[in-house]
């Protein structure tokens, strides 16, 4: 006979919906986001070099889901 398992309780720091504080020497969501787009953008040509074209294709969504993240959020900053 086995014990039960019991579940932990997840630890939050603060609201629900809010992302991890930043820890010293990390950027912000914007600096992730940017470097992501630039990371994808050459990954994507690398496919493109190789013919990889469904690789090429999801790396070019992912690139623009990335580029208009930016978009909308520097235009909320404007606002």
């Amino acid at each position: 006979m086995t014990k039960p398992v019991r579940k932990r309780a997840r630890e939050t720091s603060g609201g629900q919906g809010r992302s991890r504080p930043e820890e010293p020497g990390e950027g912000g969501e914007e600096e992730a986001v940017t470097f992501i787009a630039e990371q994808v953008g050459a990954l994507r040509k690398l496919a493109e070099r190789h013919k990889l074209d469904v690789l090429h294709y999801l790396l070019g969504m992912t690139k623009l889901e990335a580029d208009e993240h930016l978009r909308l959020r520097s235009k909320r900053k404007l606002s």
